[in-house]
């Protein structure tokens, strides 16, 4: 059976900064406030749209502290534990305390490329040693390597605790194959917020969304309508988020969801170098769309 606790919409929560790049742990507060009360299915902490990587290790502890505080226990909760070097990832997931966590989710390897063989091996390391169930992370676009449909079905095979995988290839046929040809019990969630709907109504179980940072209780709804099998109330959902899914991504992510964030505000659009805040004119028009919804 599938791990129910990581169906529907879950969310990848952004770190706010202040206007000084600092961590603004009061702005964090709302943030997940704001997902929670609305619905939101299950968190996703110190994944890719957290902006991970610029965290110190102690700004990361604090992040996970503060929002493990809100929550409280009453939603569950992922961690995300990834890198290229698979003995250092092991040695995190060592280190690291889970209390208050539910689930990792360990993104491809970056930058080194390794073949199947490879990530198949990395994937296989991390699932030794993680105490809880492994979520893996198909992201081609940021890591410069896919996890192909053959190595994902190979692990949801042999590898008891690796349950999911985020696919956000956005290779349909590969998403089509997978779903296909899936152990009973292992989900796949979308790793893109236009692509959950096709996804869905395909067998994929719910998404890890950045748009609902800002939309929860919308991205919710969608995927619970999909779930129960009415998809032409989810497809107006689905209609109706597609222009905003659209601009928070058009000039990269996490600044298009922080543009609406500060719309809505609930926090401000800092982001740290290398990235920047959107354009002035992408900044209108997220805001103009979210008026509209």
């Amino acid at each position: 059976m599938s791990d129910t606790r990581f169906q529907g919409a879950g969310v990848a929560l952004v770190t706010p900064f202040n206007a000084q790049g600092e961590v603004d742990y009061q702005a964090l507060k709302k943030v997940a406030a704001h997902t929670i009360d609305n619905k939101i299915d299950f968190l996703v902490v110190l994944g890719t749209t957290a902006e991970t990587p610029t965290l110190s290790r102690e700004e990361k502890d604090q992040v996970v502290l503060t929002i493990l505080g809100v929550n409280a226990g009453r939603k569950p909760v992922v961690l995300g534990i990834g890198g290229n070097d698979t003995a250092a990832v092991i040695r995190q997931m060592r280190e690291q305390s889970f209390d208050g966590i539910d689930a990792i989710l360990t993104v491809a390897p970056y930058y080194n490329k390794p073949n199947q063989t490879g990530l198949l091996r990395h994937f296989e390391a991390i699932a030794t040693v993680s105490p809880l169930p492994v979520i893996i992370y198909n992201v081609p676009g940021r890591t410069g390597s896919n996890i192909s449909a053959d190595t994902t079905l190979r692990l949801a095979n042999d590898v008891p605790n690796i349950i999911a995988t985020k696919e956000a290839s956005g290779n349909l046929e590969q998403i089509m194959t997978i779903l296909r040809d899936k152990p009973e019990g292992f989900m796949v969630l979308s790793g893109d917020d236009s692509l959950t709907l096709p996804m869905m109504s395909l067998g994929a179980e719910g998404v890890i969304s950045v748009a609902a940072n800002a939309v929860p209780e919308k991205m919710h709804e969608m995927c619970r309508l999909a779930m129960e099998g009415n998809f032409e109330a989810a497809r107006r959902i689905h209609n109706q988020l597609l222009e905003l899914m659209g601009l928070i991504f058009a000039e990269g992510s996490p600044a298009g969801i922080k543009a609406a964030l500060n719309a809505t505000g609930i926090c401000g659009e800092s982001v740290r170098l290398p990235l920047v805040p959107v354009s002035s004119v992408l900044k209108d028009r997220i805001a103009l769309s979210l008026k509209k919804l």
